[in-house]
């Protein structure tokens, strides 16, 4: 099971998650996979209201860039399920008090009550309730969308000030507080510090819903100085939740009004929020954003800001921004003084985005942050193990605070980038199942599609085409996740589904339309199609990428561009080569290439020899579409004398104009065609001797002695590409 879902004693696998993702895509109501998990579990897993609550939703609330409503709306199937429930005033009221709680501590809920754990069991309220280990939970949590919804706001009230005084009673002042605040009509002013300081707290610790939810509390009651840091609260919060379209709403209220310590200490979070939304990081505005006083905490939150905004326009390529924030940051670091953790950190894993490996840069790293920069240093460095396991284990993230993401640890958000920058180092070695399966574990629970400029749609993209030979329902939901202002490029992927389906000219033609708008590609390189792009994006720039990845795609390019006077030392030095691959998806694929040109020369044996190995290493590392493609070429070596088709000749026509020039091409396919010399110049209004130089540059190129060689050469290549 690649992931699960888990609620009150309840799992839900990943195929369920699966089910509900393809039912609310097929009523437009696209969610991200980890906002359709959350549905699951708190409207249990019922198909009507999971429905009718995504329709309820805003469009960037179910992409997960805001948060979802607290407490969700009582919709039609809620209000059905639930509406002929009766309960004692006073078991209402301690469902209630269940349904508004910052959490599920038993013994508070026993204070306001007045009954013990065994009298709750045994009453009829004990069947809507789970008591286990010293917590309780409802046993369906719409009964408490249902309560909230349909109790008048007085009563509400009242319950949070018998809560409010249970938790004064017992020295919990955070909570008091919070239960003061919802309990007011008027606004509790005083109140608003600790709940933002509370807030704060429960960010760092990795809880940013219930940090958003008590920073939001405290806007509502803040004013003057309070209010800014409670929407720097919030905001921050926001940020580390994925909510990028909310923090970037909170956090541009502080400018630029708001008070400097405010507005620094929620730059660096509006920088990010805005990257996620908009695509691009905002061009630095020194004059307006940088501190006014020589306060080395406000040279600090300045300096933490442009550290994380030269990474964020590194992993969108865009070397210019980034060297631009770097300038800023070495000046405020001057500023701040001798720590260099902040800068080196920023500095280091900037230049290795941008694929500068060997720029000079400073090495300090935070923690955290150092894991992941020393993770991808490693794997770019040819140590794709050592990379991974830096990033498999929670233990290896180390403790404390890092000065780069200070406060964000263990938020969602740096969890959903190791995740998306584990799942890469795992296709790069190899382990496309292992890939496939981590992303979805992660994709359940965190933010998949923000890292890196959206890396983590192309991975799960590319994954379930090497898998499943389409996308599957995680990959779509993650696609309608991606923010407008980030956009991942669909060419290649509809190249690798043509290609797997023996569609060689729609690969073909969608590789080279990609070819030409650029050739648009992450900043850390996913592999593609190199069977077919060998030349078709020769100029364009290319990912950042380990050692290996570029030895197997430069041997895939140069399978596809050997001349027939090459072919027989050009594989057997690929051969050779290919056996040194450690990635097995790697080594398949340029296998899989021998085998096809293998048998486009004729030498049948030869040919089945590298797609047999082939089609085994793409079942070891679970790549089972590429599997089945060559299984298919396998099967038709055995229709090698099959007459040629119009289809086959499209298909030769497509692999070809790669190496000859458009006149080339049209003398070569009209000869295949069986028309003379003389037909052709007529049909081309050339001169005879025009055609036969064409036709003598065209034997040379594709290694053909003469017109019988090039028609046999056009068959099989139409037949097992």
């Amino acid at each position: 099971m690649p992931g699960s879902v888990v609620s009150e004693g309840t799992t839900y696998a990943s195929s369920t998650v699966e089910f509900f993702l393809d039912d609310l895509r097929a009523h437009d109501l696209g969610c991200a996979p980890h906002v359709a998990a959350r549905l699951i579990v708190d409207l249990h897993a019922h198909l009507r209201t999971i429905r009718e609550m995504a329709a309820s939703l805003t469009p960037a609330q179910r992409q997960g860039l805001e948060s979802l409503p607290t407490p969700l709306p009582a919709v039609p199937a809620i209000r059905e399920a639930f509406g002929d429930r009766e309960f004692a005033p006073r078991d209402r009221d301690l469902l209630l008090a269940i349904s508004v709680g910052l959490d599920d501590d038993l013994d508070s809920l026993l204070a306001f009550d007045g009954r013990s754990a065994e009298e709750l069991a045994g009453e009829p309220v004990g069947t809507h309730l789970t008591l286990h280990a010293g917590r309780v939970r409802l046993v369906d949590q719409r009964l408490a969308i249902w309560l909230c919804q349909s109790t008048a706001p007085l009563a509400v009230a009242r319950v949070h000030r018998r809560l409010h005084e249970v938790f004064r009673a017992r020295d919990q002042g955070p909570r008091a507080d919070w239960h003061r605040a919802r309990a007011s009509l008027s606004g509790e002013a005083d109140a608003a510090p600790e709940l933002t300081r509370m807030a704060r707290a429960l960010c760092e610790a990795g809880d940013v819903d219930r940090a958003l939810l008590l920073a939001r509390e405290a806007v509502a009651h803040a004013h003057g100085t309070q209010l800014d840091e409670a929407r720097a609260a919030a905001g921050a919060a926001a940020v580390g939740a994925g909510y990028a379209e909310e923090a970037a709403a909170l956090l541009g209220d502080l400018f630029p009004y708001g008070s400097e310590r405010s507005r620094l200490r929620g730059l660096a979070g509006l920088l990010v929020s805005q990257a996620h939304v908009h695509g691009v990081v905002p061009e630095p505005d020194p004059a307006s954003c940088r501190p006014r006083t020589d306060d080395a905490r406000a040279w600090r939150a300045w300096a933490r800001a442009a550290a994380l905004a030269a990474p964020l326009c590194a992993e969108r390529g865009d070397r210019r921004g980034a060297r631009a924030w770097v300038d800023l940051l070495r000046e405020a670091s001057t500023r701040v003084g001798a720590d260099t953790t902040l800068r080196d950190s920023a500095i280091a894993l900037s230049w290795l985005l941008l694929g500068e490996r060997d720029a000079e840069g400073e090495r300090d790293a935070g923690p955290v942050s150092g894991v992941l920069l020393h993770a991808l240093r490693a794997a770019l460095g040819g140590d794709i193990d050592r990379g991974i396991r830096l990033l498999a284990h929670d233990a290896a993230m180390g403790a404390g605070t890092d000065p780069l993401i200070e406060g964000f640890e263990r938020s969602p958000l740096l969890e959903a980038y190791r995740a998306v920058l584990h799942v890469l180092l795992l296709l790069w070695r190899g382990d496309v199942s292992a890939a496939r399966d981590r992303l979805i574990r992660a994709a359940l629970t965190v933010p998949i599609a923000q890292p890196f400029a959206g890396l983590g749609v192309v991975l799960a993209r590319r994954l379930d085409l090497a898998v499943l030979g389409e996308v599957g329902p995680f990959a779509h939901a993650l696609t309608d996740a991606l923010p407008a202002g980030i956009a991942v490029d669909t060419l290649v992927d509809r190249g690798i589904r043509s290609f797997l389906t023996a569609d060689f000219a729609g690969a073909a033609g969608a590789v080279r339309l990609w070819s030409e708008i650029g050739a648009p590609q992450p900043t850390l390189a996913v592999p593609g199609l190199d069977e077919v792009a060998a030349t078709a994006d020769a100029g364009a720039r290319r990912g950042v990428a380990p050692p290996e990845l570029e030895r197997a795609e430069s041997l895939l390019r140069r399978i596809t561009a050997a001349t027939e006077a090459r072919w027989r030392a050009e594989h057997d030095d690929v051969r050779s080569e290919a056996r040194t691959l450690r990635s097995p998806f790697a080594r398949a694929r340029v296998e899989s290439m021998l085998g096809t040109q293998s048998a486009i020369r004729g030498d049948l044996n030869l040919a089945k020899e590298h797609l047999v190995t082939a089609q085994s290493l793409f079942e070891l590392c679970g790549a089972l579409a590429w599997a089945r493609s060559v299984a298919d070429r396998l099967a038709r070596l055995d229709a090698e004398d099959a007459p040629t088709s119009d289809d086959a000749l499209s298909v030769c026509r497509r692999a070809w104009a790669q190496r000859l020039t458009s006149r080339e091409l049209e003398v070569a396919m009209l000869a295949v065609g069986g028309a003379s010399n003389r037909d052709i110049a007529e049909a081309l209004i050339v001169s005879v001797r025009t055609v036969e130089v064409h036709l003598g540059r065209v034997f040379v190129k594709l290694g053909a002695r003469n017109r019988v060689e090039l028609m046999v050469l056009a068959r099989r290549t139409g037949q097992h590409l």
